[in-house]
């Protein structure tokens, strides 16, 4: 009897193809079709987002929608018992890849509607960018119609919020900001395409687009003199429920609460490390003494990539001394340095890393205050902390692996494995005493207690419970940020293109990482090398989906994570 295993293409509602195979083709266990369906996937849904972009038209909303379930169906139709174990892995991160982007269109949706009152231009301005978009006949006069009826949607809308009729969270009205550049932008690109290019189109139309990109603009003024100037912090927290969704998503069993406990616990940790590091330094246990000593241990302006370039060999020689992880030659040969725009440090105040680091530093431009705070916070003893997060071990090697090793999988990037594989590291290293004196310990130190603090913040500022100045706050009094950088920080987390879970995927994902281990290598079944190399061939996915398939657990189609891996109660400190 034949097994059909179908394969969608395009994502047509009926399936377009299949693969057949009898029992003799395939044994139970040994089959893996996912390279081949998720590749397809990929390049369809890059196909379908850039053509159906516009989430606030039904059409393109159920169009997407559509595709999304037809995978599905797919998915129902595989035999899950003839997948290998691999497959298997595949199957469950494809059906939690199909459920989030299904969520993902509903949440973007309800978004909107939240504040659709203060849109009504939206319609308008959609319907004549998908018009261009079908290539439909251009009926200039018509255009020019649409543009004098959106001017007076507009202006009246205008009129309604500025004479306080408003009944308009910060929050909200920041949302409605974002939307409305985002649709002057659609109308600016619609006139773009025809003017010049039709005669009467620019006859018709050239008056009425004016007036409405006036009054957009007008508008646009009113709102950002509603929620402050530009430096203004806000973001738009999401709120309990869907916190719970994106966890579940992350194969994540705690709740928002637990895990903002767990943060605590580990940051009860790192004070009475802190004490030991400013008893070592004669301050007592005058923790912010000893971190203001070692901010003052920055290079004079212009040495910094020199800094940067010692302590990544000097990384690298540490972990090849010791046997910890592969790293292949043209890895160690091929990473390159940037340095940070003064712009750009106003959202990471630190490094970005990967095949090319990119250093704050100040710069010129900078205003004095902006120029000392940058130096203190990116000081030697917190660069050796942080170098090897950016590169090696850490970002660098990790995506020169991915590239290479099951790179089908890279559509499932997390940051609990991301960021969480890099904040291991650092753990790691501190365990292994890789540093040179109390100052680095500060250093190292001071980052693992900002990671605990982004998982206290980060939760809290979604479930409503902190405001973005309080975050700010809570930085600078718990951790001993720089006001400028702690400033940044909270704009990178809470408005800087990061999903709501990213901030605290470093300490979790790291966390997770460390309860592998002592299941894996304390236990004696793999080397420290053995195991990092095995983490790093399954690519960027779920660490508890990285445990099933190092570990060979078992699991069934309808696998639900229920891994608590965190047992670090015995390391708090007792309460002071």
């Amino acid at each position: 009897m034949r097994k059909h295993l179908p394969f969608v293409h395009a994502g047509a509602a009926l399936l377009a193809g299949c693969l057949l195979w009898t029992q003799a083709d395939v044994q139970e266990g040994a089959f893996n079709p996912f390279p081949q369906l998720i590749h397809e996937f990929e390049e369809d849904q890059g196909n379908l987002k850039r053509y159906y972009r516009f989430h606030d038209l039904q059409l393109d909303h159920d169009r997407l929608a559509q595709f999304y379930q037809d995978y599905q169906s797919t998915l129902e139709d595989i035999s899950f018992d003839l997948l290998s174990q691999e497959g298997r892995v595949d199957y469950l991160l494809f059906r939690n890849l199909l459920d989030q982007e299904l969520g993902e269109l509903a949440y973007t949706k309800q978004r909107a509607d939240e504040v659709s009152e203060w849109l009504p231009f939206q319609k308008g301005i959609t319907a004549l960018a998908a018009a261009r978009r079908s290539t439909a006949p251009m009926d200039a006069s018509g255009a020019a119609t649409a543009l004098t009826m959106l001017q007076e949607q507009i202006k009246a809308i205008d009129e309604k919020f500025t004479n306080k009729d408003a009944k308009l969270s910060t929050i909200h009205t920041n949302r409605v900001i974002q939307f409305t550049e985002r649709l002057s932008r659609r109308l600016a690109n619609w006139y773009r395409f025809y003017d010049g290019y039709d005669p009467d189109f620019n006859w018709w139309t050239r008056a009425p687009y004016e007036e409405v990109s006036k009054a957009l603009e007008t508008y646009l003024s009113h709102l950002r003199e509603a929620v402050g100037d530009e430096d203004t912090v806000i973001g738009d927290p999401i709120g309990r429920p869907a916190l719970l969704q994106a966890l579940k998503r992350e194969f994540i069993t705690y709740t928002p609460e637990e895990l903002i406990d767990m943060a605590q616990k580990e940051y009860l940790w790192c004070m009475r490390e802190w004490r030991r590091v400013a008893q070592d330094l004669e301050y007592e246990n005058d923790w912010r003494k000893a971190l203001e000593h070692v901010k003052g241990k920055h290079v004079d302006p212009g040495d910094q990539p020199a800094l940067i370039k010692e302590l990544a060999q000097e990384a690298v020689d540490f972990l090849e001394a010791r046997d910890l992880v592969t790293i292949p030659p043209v890895c160690k040969e091929t990473w390159r340095m940037e340095m940070m725009t003064a712009e750009r440090q106003k959202v990471n105040p630190y490094f970005t890393g990967g095949e090319v680091i990119s250093v704050s530093f100040p710069t010129h431009a900078m205003a004095h205050d902006d120029k000392l705070m940058s130096l203190r916070g990116n000081n030697r003893h917190f660069c050796k902390a942080t170098v090897h997060h950016e590169l090696i071990p850490g970002h660098h090697l990790q995506l020169y692996m991915q590239e290479r090793h099951r790179a089908y999988r890279k559509i499932f990037r997390t940051p609990f494995l991301v960021e969480g594989w890099a904040l291991y590291w650092e753990m790691l290293l501190w365990d292994k005493e890789f540093y040179s004196g109390p100052e680095d310990r500060a250093g190292m130190l001071f980052w693992r207690t900002h990671r605990c603090a982004r998982i206290i913040f980060s939760l809290k500022f979604h479930l409503g419970q902190m405001t973005a100045e309080e975050c700010i706050n809570y930085l600078v009094d718990n951790v001993g940020h720089e006001r400028r950088n702690a400033t940044a920080e909270v704009r990178r987390s809470v408005q800087g293109g990061y999903e709501p879970l990213y901030q605290a995927a470093y300490m979790l994902g790291g966390l997770q990482f460390r309860a592998l281990r002592k299941e894996l290598v304390d236990s004696g079944q793999m080397t420290e090398r053995d195991f990092h190399d095995a983490i790093l061939l399954e690519n960027s996915i779920p660490v508890d989906l990285i445990r099933i398939s190092l570990g060979g657990h078992p699991v069934d189609r309808q696998y639900e994570s229920s891994w608590r891996f965190y047992h670090e109660e015995a390391k708090t400190p007792a309460s002071e």
